[in-house]
């Protein structure tokens, strides 16, 4: 199995960017799908998951309304739209499936991803 997250980048306050995370190696369509974040000395946090059908969508409150995570079956892809990004929101973003799990915590992802580096400078 391997999640492979990319579009990360530099960008300037105000900005945007769009994250994708392509799976391989799993049965992408029933796999839960989130986007974690960590920024340095801090924990690994969650920014939104979307369920394998793509009928519950979550966000974390320091992201709702700004980002928009969606997914491609199709192309075993999820997606983070990132918008309106601030300097907080800088991290290593990485994505995470859980099999057959309805809103899974961090522990209960089965797969992570090698994560993409997001910077946004003031």
């Amino acid at each position: 199995v391997q999640l492979q997250a990319s579009g990360g980048g530099l960008v300037q306050s105000g900005g945007s960017l769009r994250l994708s995370c392509a799976a391989s190696g799993l049965t992408f369509s029933i796999y839960t799908m989130g986007w974690f974040r960590q920024a340095p000395g801090k924990e690994r946090e969650f920014v939104a998951r979307i369920m394998w059908s793509g009928s519950s969508i979550d966000y974390a409150d320091s992201v709702k309304g700004r980002f928009t995570i969606s997914r491609d079956n199709a192309k075993n892809t999820v997606y983070l739209q990132m918008n309106n990004l601030k300097p907080e929101d800088t991290a290593i973003y990485y994505c995470a499936g859980a099999r057959l799990q309805f809103k899974p915590n961090k522990s209960q992802y089965d797969y992570w991803g090698q994560g993409t580096q997001v910077t946004v400078s003031s």
